[in-house]
């Protein structure tokens, strides 16, 4: 009993130390700002980009689609988070080994859930080394060439001191100064393309002049637009930190905040898309700002709102993680928890990731192949598989067959975006130079 009882209390003093599980004194608002700053990365502004190759109707479908989808699963995950009375379900692996069974639920769960946010990390690494670059070159136009390699260490400086932030509740100022920031620059992008006013000449056919080509872009397109929605691997870790009890349960909450990150969402990604592709047409580059380029002072600033704004999301996406790591030294390796081990595992994280990302700067076009596999299962079809498992909604009813038309869609998507994606690697390989 005894012995019991003292693992016990040895459990709950290690989730008393654990980033995702130390603080549970968030408001729904945090709940917000949070999704906001996970979901809206700064491939929003290559939304434009994927409309001119998937077309007017198309394209619209789809960024609906994925908006209602995504949302959709984003509310069963919220539901699925104490559906067990009296257990919180406060990560996405939790939940998998739920419905899935201990080991064969961290399979499923875990490999997905790092290819998700180490990968997101890793771009957020290299398009804040870009994007401060972009802000240097547009600034300081005469000075002298500097090296991606050097702007990747000087965002990553940032990184391992936010780093040492003990949990989620503690980075909630960084997160909201990025939220407001993917606002701020959305804007910017579609607004500064209203005032630059539609050339007479604007052209919406295809690029592609081939069949192959015509298919090979729009299954590449697509995968970039379902990518826009990677917020469903740290949703269960965001709840975590809202308070809950059986007359105030955290999901009130934190769907408050998802439908009011989910509004925001949609006021960046709609008017980007297609206000720039109604004006650029097929003549629009995969940056939007960058097919702007005037005025030089506006598209500055708009490039280091993209600083800060992946600031902070590597900071939301990489909570999760440090969690993990830490779990993992001090529960299997049996490493005493505190700030030395916190110090050196975080900083050893940011170290790793900003190293692929210097050796690797195309890490985006990789994470395109690699994303088919993880961020379609993450936020299309399994929590739906999760929903149809636990709550076994009767055959043929409402529920079972939105579920399922999700789950097909999702896996429609993980195959043709991976294989748009391997693709685009191939094309671009000879092109890529490592160490930039």
């Amino acid at each position: 009993m005894v012995s019991t009882v003292s693992i016990k209390d040895k459990s709950q003093s290690i989730d008393n130390w654990l980033p995702i599980t130390s603080s549970r004194k968030a408001k729904w608002w945090y709940s917000a700002f949070h999704n906001v700053t996970a979901m809206v990365g700064a491939g929003v502004l290559s939304l434009p980009y994927a409309m001119a190759e998937l077309g007017w109707g198309p394209g619209v479908a789809i960024l609906l689609l994925s908006w209602i989808i995504t949302l959709y699963t984003l509310w069963q995950m919220v539901e699925m988070h104490e559906m067990v009375p009296g257990v919180r379900f406060d990560r996405y692996h939790e939940l998998g080994q739920h419905v899935f069974g201990e080991k064969l639920g961290l399979w499923i769960v875990v490999p997905m859930q790092l290819i998700v946010e180490v990968g997101v990390d890793i771009v957020y690494m290299v398009t804040g080394g870009k994007s401060l670059k972009k802000f240097y070159d547009l600034v300081c136009p005469d000075a002298q060439n500097v090296r991606l390699s050097y702007f990747i260490i000087v965002f990553a400086a940032i990184q391992f001191l936010l780093s040492q932030l003990p949990n989620f509740n503690s980075i909630s100022g960084v997160s909201l100064a990025a939220a407001v920031m993917s606002l701020t620059y959305s804007t910017i992008g579609w607004a500064a393309t209203m005032e630059k006013g539609r050339p007479p000449s604007v052209d919406y056919s295809y690029r592609a002049s081939t069949a192959s080509g015509l298919f090979f872009n729009f299954v590449s397109a697509m995968g970039e637009v379902a990518f826009s929605y990677a917020g469903h691997s740290v949703v269960l870790e965001i709840q975590a930190t809202i308070p809950s009890s059986p007359e105030k349960p955290s999901k009130k909450p934190m769907w408050k905040g998802v439908v009011v990150a989910y509004l925001v969402v949609a006021l960046c990604y709609f008017p980007v898309a297609l206000v720039g592709y109604w004006n650029f047409g097929n003549a629009v580059d995969d940056n939007i700002l960058i097919t702007l380029e005037r005025p030089r002072w506006l598209i500055a600033a708009a490039n280091m709102f993209v600083v800060v704004h992946v600031i902070g999301s590597y900071q939301v996406f990489a909570m999760p993680v440090f969690d993990m790591l830490e779990t993992v030294l001090v529960l299997k390796c049996h490493l005493r928890p505190g700030c030395m081990l916190r110090f050196v595992a975080r900083t050893l994280y940011v170290a790793f990731t900003m190293a692929v990302g210097i050796a690797v700067p195309f890490f985006g076009g990789l994470l395109g192949f690699l994303g088919g596999f993880a961020f379609a299962p993450a936020s299309y079809f399994l929590p739906c598989i999760m929903w149809l498992s636990v709550y076994k909604p009767k055959r043929f009813g409402l529920s079972w067959m939105t579920n399922w038309i999700c789950i097909i869609l999702g896996v429609l998507l993980m195959v043709l975006a991976s294989v748009g994606g391997m693709r685009t690697i191939i094309l671009s390989a000879k092109n890529y130079q490592f160490f930039s």
